[in-house]
């Protein structure tokens, strides 16, 4: 997996690193106890504070997709859980967004479509990741 940091990006430079590795995982890119690099690598191969990282992986912690231990170290963890209720919000603000700049509702559907079919992850009849 690799992870960059664009710097003229708005988003904070924690937020991108945490929108990355959701990415990959619904990508299929990274599984179920794949390995992360430490938060001290990461933040010496990317050039960032560790305490970005480190507030990166926590908020990856809190959110059920990673687990972090002492002894092995930070891995994907993927919980059973839906995402946090707070996801509804974010995602009505990006649809309104394209809504009232006048895209029709119909493109706006379309394009939510192309995004989700872009997601390489296998996934069972369930909805579970495979």
């Amino acid at each position: 997996m690799l992870l960059n940091v664009d710097l003229s990006d708005q988003r904070p430079v924690y937020q991108q690193l945490r929108d990355q590795v959701v990415e990959a995982i619904a990508d299929g890119v990274i599984h179920e106890g794949n390995r992360l690099p430490t938060t001290r690598q990461l933040a010496a191969d990317l050039a960032v504070n560790f305490h970005t990282v480190a507030k990166a992986y926590d908020l990856l912690r809190q959110e059920g997709f990673i687990q972090v231990s002492r002894k092995t170290g930070t891995a994907v963890r993927i919980t059973g859980e839906g995402p946090a209720p707070e996801w509804r919000a974010g995602l009505r603000t990006v649809l309104a967004e394209a809504f009232a700049k006048g895209m029709p509702k119909e493109e706006i559907l379309a394009a939510c479509r192309e995004v989700l079919d872009s997601f390489g992850a296998s996934r069972r009849t369930d909805g579970s990741l495979a």
